[in-house]
Parts: C-alpha cells; sequence; structure tokens
C-alpha cells in the first residue's frame, strides 16, 4: 500500500492529539469510575486497585447472590402438541411490516409460537431483499409492556362491548346533526383497510380521511402533478445510473425506500474482473448524513441556498443543450460544475433527487431529469410507489376546522399528530371542541392521553393485513402469536362501528383478494390456491402487466418555479439555519420505546441516547465549546418564538453557518424508555406554501448556558493498540492500474539464525506472518470457515449490529453505562474521519472538520487462527473449533478479562453487571419483565 499522509481519525480528540484523550485512549477503563452509586469521582493517579475492587463489586455481588438462587422455570407442557412446533425447530411465517409508510416484506422467525426474530423475504425486491434497523428492532416491541391492555373510557379500563355501545351512540347522534367526523391517520398502504374505512364512511356520511407523514413528501408529489399530470411518487432506479446527484436526500438511510435505494446503489458500487466501473455520486447537503458519508464528491450547503444551488444545476445543463437558462442568482457552489459534466455525458442513465418537500425545487428536479432524459429510464412514473401519502394541505385544512370547533368526532388511527406534527401544539388546544375523541393505537402516546377513549389495536405480528407497496405489487401480513393482551385489530373495530355483517378482518381480506386481485392472474384457477400461495410467499406481483419504462413530457411552470425560488432562497443567507433531519434508528420516533434502536449509535456522530445540537468546528470554536469524549455543553435553541436546550455536538462536515437537530425524541407519553430522552424537534419546522419545510433559515440563534452536558458516544472509546492502516483503501484509479497498491501487506523481520532455517520463506530478511507462528497451529478435516466483507458494500446502517442484538438477545446498558464504554454490541460499525494532516491549531482544525471524507469499517469477531483471547484465557473458556470458530463457553468464564485485554480489535465485550431480572437496568424490556423474556428466550 503506498505511503500516504493521509490522517484517519475517530473524533476531533484524536485529531488534535487532545492530552486528556492520548492520556485515557489506551485505558481499559472510564477516568471516572462510579464507585458510588450515582457518583462520579476521580483520583488525581487515576483509578486505584481499591477503586476497581469496588467497582467490581455489584457484579461480584450479582453474581454470588445468582449462583445461591435456584432460577424460577416455567414450563407447561403440550397434551396435544401442534403439529407444525417442534421443540428446538424454528418456524418461519412470511408477513409484512408496516408503520405508516415504512415497508418491508419479510419472513418472521418463531419458537413455540414466540416471534423471535425478523429476517428479509427474498421472493420479493420492493424494499432491496433487505431490512432496516427499525423492522429488526420491531420484534422487541411486541413485547413491550407500555402497549395498551385493554380499552379505556375515561381512563377506566372497559369490556369491549362497552366502548363500542358509547361510540356508536355518539356516532349516530354525530351523524344525526350532519356533524363532522374526520379519521386522522399516517399513509396507509392497506387496500383492504381502505375499503373498512370507506365502508365507516359510509355508514357515517360527513367522514373523511386525513392521511399525513411526520416527515413529509407531498412537495414531491404536487411537483408530479404539475410537472407529468401524476399526483405520485415515482420508483427511482438507482441501479441504472451511472451518475447521482443528490440534493439534502438522504436516500440511503431514510428517504423514501432506503433498504431498495441502497441495495440498487451498490450494484454500481461492485467491482470484479469484468468491471472495472462505479457509478458517481455527487451529494449536497448541510448535516452530513449517511449518504453524504458514502458520497464521492459531497458540498456542504446552507437551506437557504439549496433551489437556487439546484436551479444553476438547471443552467449549467440547459447550456450544453442549447436551451434557454432561468433567472435565478447565480451561486458559486464546489464539484456543481463536475456534476453537470458527468450528468450530461451520461443521458438516460443518471438521476438527480431532492429531499426537499418544496415543490418547487421539485419542480426544477424534474426539468433536470426531463433535460437528462431520465424520465422513463431511471425514473418510472408508471410505476409508482405509495410509501408516501400524507397531503399536508389537506391536514392542515383539518387543523384549522379542528380550531374553529367544526369537527364533533375525531377518530385517531395509528397515528401521533399531537407530538409529531409540527401543528402538534395547535391540535392539542383544540381538543377540547371535540365531542367524541378516540384514539385506536397500541400505546396511550401523547395524543391517546388526550382522549376520552382508546381502543387499543394489535401489534403488527398479531395481526392480518395487506399492503400494496408499489403499483402491480401486493404482500400479506398475518399473525405469528395470539394477542397478548386484550386488544382488538383497528379494522375489526372500524368494522365493529359501522354495523357490519361481518368483522372478521381476515375474511374480509379474503373478500377483498378475491374481488380485487383475483383477477390480475390467470395462472391460478381456484381463490382458496391462488391466496394460499400468495399467503406462503407473503407477496403477490402482478406478472403480465406491462413492464416497459413510459417517456412522459415534462409540462411543468419552469419560469414560475424559478421566480418562487428566487424569492425564498438566498445565495449568501449571513443568518445562522437550522436543518432537521431523521436518524436511521429513531425515525420519527414512533417506535422510540425500543432500546435496541436507543442504544443504536448514529452512524455518522456514533452518539446514542440523545438528540443534541450539531455544530460546526468552526461555531464550536466561537462559543468557546470543546468536546471531549462525550463531555460538552448545554446549549439554548431558539427558533422564531420557541427556545429548547439541548447538548451541542461538533459534527465535522456540518456547513458553517447551519446546525441540525434530529427529530423522533422529546418522547413524553412512549414508555419508561423512551420518556424524557432528548426534545422534540417537530414543533420547530416551518410551513411555507401550505407544507412544513425540515428547515428554519430565519430567527434561529444559539447560546451557550453554564450547564455541562453529557453525549453518549461509542466510537472513541475503542483503541487498537497502535496499529496501522487500520483502514485501507484507495481510488478506482488506482485500484484499476496497480490493484496490489491498494492492501498493505506487512512482514515480519526474522532473524539471521531463523532466516537460515527458514530460507525458502524468507525474502530480504523479511516473511509472511502466517509463515510462521509460536503455535503449532490447528488441524481443519472438515471445514475450514472464514469470514470476509465486501467493505465497498458497507454504507455503514447499522442493520447488522441491530440483528445481530436480536439475534443473541444482547442486552442494552443504557446512557450511563455507555459514557462508561461498556456497550455490549457484538458487531460495531466504526466511522472514521479523513484529512491530509493532522490538527495542532483551531484554524488547521476547523479546516480538517470542515468537508472530511468518511470510511466505515464494521468491526466484530474475526475467528482468528491463532486468537489472542484462547491463548490467555486461564479456564479454557473461549477455545478453537475444529472448523476454525472461535468459540465461548459463558459458564466457565470467570471474568478475568484476558479476552477483551488482548483482542487487538477491541470486540471482546464483558458482562460488567447482572442485566436479567435487574431494576437499574430496566431499559431491558426483553430481560426484567416476563413478557420481554418470551423473546430473550434461545434454544
Amino acid at each position: 500500500m503506498k505511503e500516504t499522509k493521509k490522517q484517519y481519525w475517530k473524533g476531533v480528540e484524536q485529531l488534535t492529539n487532545h492530552p486528556e484523550f492520548v492520556k485515557y485512549a489506551t485505558k481499559e477503563f472510564p477516568r471516572d469510575l462510579p464507585y458510588k452509586e450515582g457518583v462520579m469521582q476521580e483520583e488525581e493517579g487515576g483509578s486505584s486497585r481499591r477503586d476497581f475492587l469496588k467497582l467490581m463489586g455489584f457484579s461480584v455481588a450479582a453474581a454470588s447472590l445468582a449462583a445461591c438462587e435456584a432460577p424460577v422455570r416455567k414450563a407447561i407442557p403440550y397434551l396435544v402438541k401442534p403439529e407444525e412446533i417442534t421443540p428446538g425447530i424454528p418456524n418461519y411465517y412470511a408477513s409484512t411490516y408496516m408503520n405508516g409508510g415504512n415497508y418491508s416484506s419479510i419472513l418472521v422467525k418463531t419458537r413455540e409460537g414466540r416471534p423471535i426474530k425478523i429476517e428479509p423475504n427474498t421472493l420479493g425486491d420492493i424494499t432491496g431483499n433487505g431490512t432496516s434497523a427499525q423492522v429488526q428492532a420491531s420484534v422487541l416491541s411486541l413485547y413491550d409492556k407500555a402497549r395498551l391492555t385493554s380499552p379505556y373510557i375515561n381512563g377506566q379500563a372497559v369490556e369491549w362491548a362497552a366502548l363500542d355501545s358509547q361510540i356508536k351512540a355518539k356516532l349516530e347522534n354525530i351523524v344525526s346533526g350532519n356533524g363532522q367526523i374526520r379519521i386522522v391517520s399516517k399513509t396507509l398502504l392497506s387496500p383492504s383497510t381502505k375499503a373498512v374505512i370507506n365502508e365507516f364512511i359510509s355508514r357515517y356520511p360527513g367522514t373523511t380521511l386525513v392521511m399525513y407523514d411526520p416527515v413529509s413528501c407531498y412537495g414531491m408529489v404536487k411537483a408530479n402533478e404539475q410537472s407529468f399530470g401524476k399526483a405520485v411518487i415515482p420508483s427511482y432506479h438507482f441501479d441504472k445510473a451511472r451518475v447521482i446527484v443528490s440534493f439534502g436526500a438522504d436516500f440511503l438511510s431514510t428517504w423514501i425506500n432506503p433498504t431498495k435505494f441502497s441495495a440498487d446503489f451498490i450494484k454500481n458500487r461492485k467491482l470484479d474482473q469484468g468491471k472495472k466501473e462505479m457509478s458517481r455520486f455527487y451529494q449536497f447537503e448541510s448535516n452530513l448524513s449517511l449518504s453524504g458519508a458514502n458520497a464521492d464528491y459531497r458540498t456542504p450547503i446552507k437551506p437557504s441556498s439549496e433551489g437556487l444551488v439546484v436551479a444553476n444545476l438547471y443552467n449549467l445543463l440547459a447550456a450544453k443543450a442549447g436551451k434557454p437558462g432561468i433567472s435565478v442568482a447565480r451561486v458559486e457552489v464546489k464539484h456543481l460544475e463536475k456534476a453537470a459534466n458527468d450528468l450530461w455525458n451520461n443521458p438516460r442513465q443518471s438521476l438527480v433527487v431532492s429531499g426537499s418537500n418544496d415543490s418547487n425545487v421539485q419542480i426544477m428536479v424534474n426539468a433536470i431529469n426531463d433535460l437528462l432524459q431520465n424520465i422513463g429510464s431511471t425514473i418510472d412514473l408508471k410505476t409508482p410507489v405509495y410509501f408516501r401519502q400524507g397531503n399536508d394541505e389537506q391536514m392542515k385544512q383539518f387543523v384549522s376546522e379542528l380550531n374553529a370547533g367544526n369537527i364533533q368526532g375525531l377518530i385517531f388511527l395509528n397515528s401521533n399528530p399531537v407530538y409529531d406534527h409540527y401543528l402538534g401544539d395547535t391540535i392539542k388546544a383544540a381538543l377540547s371542541k371535540v365531542n367524541l375523541k378516540v384514539s385506536i393505537s397500541e400505546s396511550r402516546d401523547e395524543t391517546a392521553v388526550a382522549m376520552d377513549y382508546l381502543a387499543p389495536d394489535h401489534h403488527y405480528l398479531e395481526s392480518w393485513n395487506d399492503a400494496q407497496p408499489v403499483e402491480g405489487t401486493y404482500s400479506l401480513c398475518q399473525p405469528a402469536i395470539s394477542p397478548l393482551f386484550n386488544t382488538r385489530q383497528a379494522q375489526e373495530t372500524l368494522l365493529t362501528w359501522a354495523g357490519s355483517t361481518s368483522t372478521d378482518y381476515f375474511q374480509y381480506i379474503r373478500q377483498h383478494w378475491s374481488a380485487n386481485v383475483f383477477p390480475t392472474q390467470s395462472k391460478q384457477g381456484n381463490f382458496q390456491t391462488f391466496f394460499d400461495q400468495s399467503l406462503h410467499d407473503g407477496i403477490y406481483t402482478i406478472a403480465n402487466r406491462a413492464v416497459t419504462l413510459e417517456l412522459i413530457a415534462f409540462n411543468g411552470d419552469l419560469n414560475a418555479a424559478a421566480s418562487a425560488i428566487s424569492t425564498s432562497y438566498k445565495a449568501d443567507n449571513p443568518a445562522l439555519e437550522l436543518a432537521i433531519y431523521e436518524t436511521i434508528a429513531i425515525g420519527d420516533g414512533s417506535q422510540a420505546n425500543n432500546p435496541w434502536l436507543q442504544e443504536t449509535p448514529d452512524p455518522i456522530t456514533k452518539a446514542c441516547w440523545d438528540n443534541y445540537l450539531t455544530i460546526s468546528q468552526a461555531m464550536a470554536n466561537e462559543l468557546g465549546i470543546r468536546v471531549e469524549e462525550g463531555k460538552t455543553s448545554q446549549v439554548k435553541l431558539t427558533v422564531g418564538e420557541t427556545s429548547i436546550e439541548l447538548p451541542a455536538l461538533v459534527q465535522p462536515g456540518q456547513a458553517r453557518g447551519t446546525v441540525g437537530i434530529a427529530v423522533g425524541y422529546g418522547r413524553t407519553n412512549a414508555g419508561r424508555v423512551a420518556n424524557g430522552v432528548g426534545v422534540n424537534a417537530f414543533p420547530l419546522q416551518k410551513e411555507a406554501n401550505g407544507v412544513p419545510l425540515m428547515s428554519r433559515t430565519e430567527g434561529v440563534s444559539v447560546t451557550v448556558t453554564s450547564e455541562p452536558a453529557k453525549v453518549a458516544h461509542t466510537q472513541t472509546h475503542h483503541t487498537f493498540m497502535e496499529r496501522e492502516y487500520v483502514i485501507q483503501e484507495t481510488t478506482l484509479e488506482t485500484y484499476t492500474r496497480h490493484p496490489e497498491s491498494a492492501f498493505h501487506r506487512p512482514k515480519i523481520a526474522v532473524s539471521n539464525a531463523l532466516e537460515k532455517k527458514l530460507d525458502d520463506e524468507v525474502i530480504d530478511g523479511k516473511m509472511q506472518p502466517r509463515e510462521i507462528s509460536l503455535w503449532k497451529g490447528h488441524e481443519y478435516n472438515n471445514h475450514h470457515w472464514t469470514m470476509s466483507v465486501d467493505l465497498n458494500s458497507c454504507i455503514g446502517c447499522s442493520a447488522c449490529s441491530v440483528a445481530c442484538q436480536a439475534e443473541n438477545n444482547v442486552p442494552v446498558v443504557g446512557k450511563e453505562e455507555v459514557l462508561n464504554r461498556r456497550e455490549m454490541t457484538w458487531i460495531r460499525i466504526d466511522r472514521y474521519y479523513s484529512s491530509e494532516e493532522t490538527a495542532t491549531s483551531n484554524k488547521e482544525l476547523e479546516q480538517a472538520a470542515e468537508n472530511p471524507e468518511v470510511t466505515f469499517q464494521p468491526m466484530m469477531c474475526q475467528h482468528c487462527n491463532n486468537a489472542p483471547c484462547e491463548t490467555v484465557c486461564p479456564v479454557a473458556a473461549t477455545t478453537h473449533s475444529h472448523e476454525g470458530l472461535n468459540m465461548m463457553t459463558y459458564n466457565r468464564c470467570i471474568g478475568t478479562r484476558y479476552c477483551a485485554n488482548n483482542c487487538p480489535y477491541k470486540v471482546r465485550r464483558f458482562n460488567w453487571f447482572k442485566y436479567h431480572d435487574n431494576t437499574r437496568f430496566d431499559e431491558n424490556m426483553s430481560m426484567n419483565n416476563e413478557l420481554g423474556k418470551w423473546c430473550s428466550i434461545r434454544t
């Protein structure tokens, strides 16, 4: 590998070689040892042996008590064993994950009737044959004791008959008085559910369905209607694009259908003997996102200039096409002209996308794609997707009617707008004007607590349902377990209130499919056979539908869009700006009470258990903020008339003059895990032209408070024993010319005596490490397993980390213990920044942190052939298998931690405490309550 001056660093502490970081970088313990409950102390000379014993006292005492007590086991034998269940053998059921517009076709792994793991369903490619961190963690939400367990009227548990009687009577009164009823929901992907709602509307005229999305794409839908006559979101084919340009669309993480986009994006990033080219990716954004981290060329821009940057790209391409440009202010943006050249050289094989909810920006993006002839090639309007159906204008009209007292009946269907809508405070204040207030949801969330009636819904793993995620494709959801509580499926609840002759939703789905889906095929002549096959596969795609892409002419009013952009966007806004975003784990906050997701670090910041204000290093220097191993300052963010306090986090790559904050936090009625974690950023959104924008470009200020703060990081506490070349990377050009130059293959210098003995293997006094060993080695008579990860395909999304946590029931430890470097995850995704030189001054630090390159490296047990953890264990708890696997006998371990000390990759984790049945770790819902233990049992 060619020598380089490139510096790889995990955080600014490492880049600057801060004395405190250097002092403790090789320490296995944090410098603050909580040897008294709730007290953090440090001695002049570091941690003493006495402190260590005090620190260890809790776990030693817990282990001693556990050893003296026989565990309580509850077993119910089968009198008649179900035919499909064999103890110890898992069953898999095809099903569908839906959470608003978030969708995935899945397989549910069950043991003895308990769902314990989610796997991707590879029979359909709607989500790229993959799953996200949120999908993987959703199985744990089934066992959440914060779920509603029965119906409630005015805070009192009741029977379903009593609830139904009162609600039906009130609905009748509203209809008889010509009153208005609204059903408010997030995106509904289920055609059968929409049919149920239509039946409800027929029974109660005056009812209207209102759909919204916490993070909206309605601006795109409006733009497509004006541009192409279709109010839809198209299918994007990232796998067909040789050049990709994105303006704030984090399509690898949270934008529309990220698992599908990621899989398609990776297809053009793989190299082999016959393929020496990769797609080229440009990202223009304010916050450093997962997509930006994977971009070949990333340019930080302010939200106030985004529309102008898009318009300038149009002018560059229009000039090449010999067409007139549009009248907008000129902006100088790095990489924009290069992106225009690459786009122009790849017509019909390029793609331009934007995450903006401004329809004028989206119209400009449509015009660019039209110039490049991408409509009908990389953009398919003939096969729209239905992941985002929210209508911001309709939702705003609903809030206006609610505030005016014009709505008499209100049903929130698995939606929580009091929390996750920018007008949530207005909605909450106006609820007192409604006569009938009902929440159909799984938990008593921020909206449900203000309702008179609570009708608890099943978890999706207890439910029948269907979905139409994409035009021409359907999927089915089937229950993997009987309902754990006295809940009732939302659709059956609506059918009951509508007075339907049949309230069996399973039969309702069958009838709907028989009438609407079954006729679309001719392969099966019997509906039962067709339905059984669809249920088995989990997904059905119309085979005979036309698959040819359709070229649709652009008819948008480009000049009107340019005029609106010139009015709304500025080339050089001097004011501080706020960029709002979603994280890959917490998302819109609907699963915030899931501890697996709370402890999943953000792929970029590597922080968990909080949201925070991301600031640039330049701003940190101006404010006097120093972030060191999680220690930071509390800041006050003021946006308009709203002020909130939260920790500041220096984020390399943050556009200068901007700050960032994630939504999904600040829950107050989610459960013990999420309540009080972070602050709610949804109210900070600004409305423009009837839609909310994920940015604020004026009225933003930040001041430092006198309060210190801590952010739980998982990145800088792992060291690599001074190992060089932890990251090995190169450019495509260098790799194509000299493939071997991309790899560093160290050799071992040998003595003269050994050189004579091993003359054949020694070259210039050095030899390959594998040629010499202190050990005799292992014999592999059968299989010899090895492990490899395609680092060119890893985007750092953390789905594998959550999947490993689910598969192995790895405990969460909470924010305090993460601060103490004791997280237990078996797979972590290390994120490295890189710059040309080490920073020794604030100016150099600002330059290095302004827009660094980012590299991800998954780190897990390497199953070393001569594993150092095996050779140091005094009780042989860690051993080598005859097939080359590094194995662990947990009940033999006595806790010396020699294995962790000797691991060069720092992946050996140590159980500091007894996490199960321990009130100190209440976040472990799968270990600390009877319900959660149903999920945690592994056989």
